[in-house]
């Protein structure tokens, strides 16, 4: 069956992916390298999810999702996650006002379009669960009043693998919440070497060379062509198949030694597959979604929301390692 009733035309699918294809640019005038990131941020905004982001410093992180609030002339806030952070510091609170004798409401940094929660693994867990509440509910009760968060609404959390002194791991459930997890490497020597041409003239500018690509209503028109586009069911069946071989893998004929597995991948993982490959069939210019648009984005989807035992740590196994054996080996229906 078909996401929506309504099929997006041919003329819907070209402009969506042109304008995905502007955007990719426009970042790229300052995020050398790293095409994946800039490709699956964009992803993860038309899909109206969130994403988790893994690498070390210095990565360009910060500046990607930096770069994609200034292409699409959308409001940017940046939360840095610390330990002494409190939740009322994310999501506001009320403040006394001697001269009015009353409390008046000051907004708090969630209240923006793109969101940066830098660091995400150095707060404590009622931190970490103050932002992930807003990212499912999309709206902020504080005192007796909840506001609805600004439309679209994108968050960004940041984590170092390396840095594992004075932070707090993430809960499996809270981890699930994010539509997909990228982990990224370190640049090439040629584009590392281009970066250092590049940051030489903009350190010569006065302000970005980035301009507004988009508008905030063009990504919610985005949003909308993405969950028109067809997805067949044996597509559906696919998609499930996926996620079901990793909680039950000697079924589906895999390597993975019992007990490896501890937690297989939620039904959320499934809708996370779903939604992105509609996101993906948009950037290839496709009206329906295809197999290999599934297998693209399945690593990002599934990598977070599998759990690995004790055992598959002790031989070396990562969980990229079963979700790549689990695209290799699950059949196409």
């Amino acid at each position: 069956m078909s996401s929506t009733d309504q099929l997006p035309s041919e003329q819907d699918i070209s402009w969506a992916e042109r304008k995905t294809r502007d955007i990719i640019e426009s970042i790229s005038k300052i995020v050398l390298g790293q095409d994946l990131l800039k490709r699956r941020l964009v992803q993860g905004l038309m899909s109206g999810g969130h994403v988790l982001l893994e690498g070390v410093p210095g990565l360009a992180k910060t500046l990607a999702i930096k770069s994609l609030s200034e292409s699409v002339d959308g409001y940017f806030s940046r939360i840095q996650f610390t330990p002494d952070l409190l939740p009322s510091d994310i999501v506001g609170t009320e403040i006394f006002q001697p001269q009015k004798a009353d409390f008046v409401v000051r907004k708090g940094p969630v209240f923006a379009n793109f969101v940066l929660a830098d660091e995400i693994n150095r707060a404590p867990a009622k931190v970490q669960s103050a932002l992930l509440e807003t990212m499912q509910e999309r709206q902020v009760t504080i005192g007796d009043t909840t506001y609805k968060l600004p439309n679209p609404f994108f968050v960004l959390a940041t984590q170092n693998p390396i840095e594992q002194e004075g932070t707090y791991q993430l809960p499996e459930a809270q981890v699930d919440r994010f539509i997909m997890k990228i982990t990224l490497d370190y640049p090439s020597l040629s584009e590392e070497s281009e970066m250092l041409s590049l940051q030489s003239r903009l350190d010569g500018l006065a302000k970005s060379p980035i301009s507004p690509v988009a508008t905030l209503d063009d990504i919610l028109a985005l949003q909308n062509i993405t969950r028109s586009i067809y997805v067949d069911q044996k597509i559906c069946d696919y998609i499930s198949l996926l996620s079901w071989s990793t909680r039950d893998p000697k079924k589906f004929g895999l390597s993975i030694q019992p007990g490896f597995i501890q937690l297989g991948a939620s039904p959320r993982a499934s809708i996370s597959m779903y939604k992105l490959a509609q996101t993906e069939a948009i950037l290839h210019g496709d009206s329906c979604v295809l197999p290999q648009h599934v297998q693209a984005v399945a690593l990002h989807a599934l990598r977070h929301r599998i759990t690995l035992g004790y055992e598959a740590e002790l031989s070396g196994v990562t969980a990229d390692d079963v979700v790549e054996e689990v695209i290799k080996k699950v059949k196409i229906p």
